[in-house]
């Protein structure tokens, strides 16, 4: 079977690291997981930027409208602190709103820590993206998406995007039985 390219779009959202105080770590542990996880070839499209609402909902909008990203994940500023504006950005851009995914996201992060309940995270879609806030620490990346992306995959064939799968081994991808592709 041949799998279908995806273009993803990921997001850093860091005052420091996008001026530099330090390096990032959110979009290269992004990047890891989906290369062990992910069998589809997939073109990532980064940004990182700062905690500014205004140029997270543009990078947002430019990801999903002029990129054509199936997927978009952020890292950062989902926390209660006031620049902390992930959260409002992508509610402001959304089409549809998933509550689903932002109580499964801290469900998944309270086997972890119990300042789990503090993060604001969403899920949304933008015409044909999904929209996920992820937490900041390549760790905590990890841990949300081993949880969450089983559910990912038909949420992209719902919206319309590509059809996603994963290497054996790794994350079992969820669909019903009338959404599953038959090789020949």
């Amino acid at each position: 079977m041949t799998h279908d390219p995806v273009r993803i779009g990921l997001i850093s959202i860091s005052d420091r690291a996008s001026a530099g105080t330090y390096a990032d770590k959110g979009l290269p542990a992004l990047e890891a997981w989906f290369g062990e996880v992910l069998v589809n070839p997939a073109e990532f499209v980064t940004r990182l930027i700062p905690d500014e609402q205004a140029l997270i909902e543009a990078t947002l909008i430019e990801l999903a409208d002029a990129e054509h990203c199936s997927l978009i994940l952020t890292t950062g500023g989902t926390g209660p602190a006031p620049r902390d504006v992930t959260p409002e950005a992508t509610l402001a851009v959304a089409h549809k709103v998933l509550p689903g995914f932002g109580e499964a996201m801290r469900a998944v992060s309270l086997q972890y820590v119990p300042t789990a309940m503090l993060s604001r995270q969403v899920g949304v879609t933008r015409g044909a993206s999904l929209i996920l806030n992820l937490p900041g620490q390549p760790k905590a990346i990890k841990e949300t998406l081993d949880g969450i992306f089983a559910a990912v995959p038909y949420c992209i064939d719902l919206i319309g995007g590509p059809y996603l799968d994963t290497r054996p081994g790794t994350i079992g991808v969820f669909r019903p039985k009338s959404a599953l592709r038959i090789s020949v």
